[in-house]
């Protein structure tokens, strides 16, 4: 048998399993896809695995739409459906499926980004995902790439069309939040808002606006506030709240409502 002369060295090869990437969440939006950061350009032109949320599994996907000019015809497109309903059910299950999804397109060794319009801890279906992946692969890693919120996006716009909403100023508040389900909720918050010098930053106005804009009126604030639709795409509608009728039924849409402004201004 023939031996290995006195100076080899003999190396085992051993098959390592590739470590696992971390998943990034990216904000993505609102709507233009020249707002998003460097960043996030970067990760989604670097990614194997482009993951985005979508209503129902024939849908195209918001977050989608917004950032495939970055994207690559040799990656993989992973929607996830994420069921707009109440019931907490399909909820868990969705946001459990797309983590454990997830989980194993990262134990493969492939750089995956999860898309998320706006924000990516802000309102974001991509918060649950987040929550879900640490709970049940609490070994993987997961970074964020914030993003824009609409509510910036649309206070950016509006001086463009001569109206200026800047959405903080010296001892300011901001309250971002869903708009109230009911009449009395948004009363309370106006009277609070108005004493504390806190900015209202109501989202998810949709099919509410005809109660709301009559309270906006008894309280002569139609004119100071800010109405915004689809903020960042192509048919975004930006307007004073009195501009925009009763009777409309506006989706994605949300209002900036400023009651005091600090005394010393330009």
């Amino acid at each position: 048998m023939a031996l290995a002369p006195p100076d080899a060295v003999i190396v085992d090869l051993l098959v390592v399993d590739p470590l696992p990437h971390a998943l990034q969440l990216i904000g993505v939006g609102p709507g233009d896809p020249e707002l998003l950061t460097i960043a996030a350009v970067r990760a989604i032109e670097t990614a194997d695995v482009v993951a985005y949320p979508v209503a129902r599994a024939d849908a195209e996907g918001m977050a989608w739409t917004i950032a495939s000019r970055w994207t690559r015809s040799s990656q993989r497109r992973l929607p996830l459906v994420f069921p707009m309903v109440e019931e907490a059910e399909p909820r868990l299950k969705a946001w459990r499926h797309a983590a454990d999804s997830l989980a194993s397109e990262l134990r493969r060794g492939l750089a995956v980004v999860l898309l998320c319009e706006g924000d990516a801890s802000l309102f974001a279906s991509s918060s649950y995902v987040q929550l879900a992946l640490r709970k049940q692969h609490p070994d993987l890693t997961i970074k964020l790439i914030p993003g824009i919120p609409a509510v910036c996006a649309a206070a950016a716009a509006s001086a463009a069309m001569a109206i200026d909403w800047p959405l903080a100023l010296q001892q300011d508040g901001v309250l971002i939040r869903p708009c109230p389900d009911h009449e009395s909720d948004l009363e309370g918050l106006l009277e609070s808002a108005e004493s504390n010098s806190m900015v209202l930053a109501l989202i998810k106005l949709g099919q509410r606006w005809p109660w709301v804009r009559a309270c906006l009126e008894r309280h002569q604030l139609l004119e100071g506030s800010l109405f915004a639709q689809r903020v960042g795409w192509p048919d975004q509608v930006l307007a004073r709240a009195i501009e925009i009728p009763a009777e409309s039924k506006p989706y994605f849409s949300l209002l900036l409502i400023r009651q005091t402004w600090p005394e010393v201004l330009p």
